[in-house]
């Protein structure tokens, strides 16, 4: 598509759009009006900037990446694929991946915005889903997020499932909470079904300092506080905002 942008400015774009490894035929449906302004900070217009596109982006994220647990992890339980949805979609996973595709290089900021080392993660983060939004406005489907994105999701998720951890979460959340605060978690029971055999019969929720960290279920009180640990350390041991 044909834009009305500076021909400096469209061709850095279409050099990010490169970077994606989209083909000229996905390239060509790309609205750069959309990216333009998903690359655009609010000091360097207040009027015209991502905030919106970052806002869409984030429900795009959010679906892409529910779509991709359900389908490569379809016996998982869905606290745990919320655990690791929450990591996928964290400001550190964003970061990492705008940093890998050099989006800094593009991104239009005031001078103090810029050299604010302290927001930059942030800044990123929020371009990185902006880019999502408009990427997605631009056909109103998935086509031209999906075939770069699936990768970097499977390999993280990968790198999450797999973690050693998964064995005993009791036991990591617990060396992580004495790492950080000087105490250990307790499990409260909270449910029992009274059904023998009910997968879920038992509720339990993992506290540490008077806050509920997460609630999992399982046929036995066991396993229900192995899936509240899980839960607990997946989203604040690993993959906090």
């Amino acid at each position: 598509m044909d834009f009305n942008l500076p021909p400096r400015r469209m061709r850095d774009l279409r050099n990010l759009m490169e970077r994606f490894t989209l083909s000229s035929q996905l390239i060509s449906k790309v609205n750069f009006i959309h990216v333009d302004l998903a690359l655009t900070h609010i000091t360097a217009s207040t009027t015209h900037n991502y905030e919106q596109l970052e806002f869409l982006g984030d429900g795009v994220l959010r679906l892409i990446v529910a779509e991709f647990l359900l389908t490569h992890y379809p016996t998982a339980q869905v606290g745990e694929l919320a655990a690791v949805r929450d990591i996928l979609g964290s400001d550190r996973t964003l970061f990492r991946l705008a940093e890998s595709y050099g989006i800094e290089r593009f991104l239009l900021a005031s001078e103090s915005a810029s050299g604010d080392q302290d927001g930059r993660k942030t800044r990123l983060a929020e371009s990185f889903e902006a880019i999502l939004g408009a990427l997605y406005l631009s056909t109103h489907t998935l086509e031209l997020i999906r075939p770069w994105l699936k990768p970097h999701l499977k390999r993280i998720a990968m790198e999450v499932m797999e973690d050693p951890a998964r064995q005993n979460y009791k036991a990591a959340l617990q060396e992580w909470s004495q790492g950080q605060f000087k105490e250990i978690p307790t499990y409260r029971m909270v449910r029992d079904s009274q059904m023998p055999g009910d997968p879920q019969r038992f509720t339990v929720e993992a506290w540490l300092h008077e806050e509920c960290l997460a609630q999992g279920k399982g046929r036995t009180i066991k396993a229900a506080e192995q899936e509240a640990a899980q839960i607990a350390f997946l989203s604040r041991a690993i993959g906090p905002r």
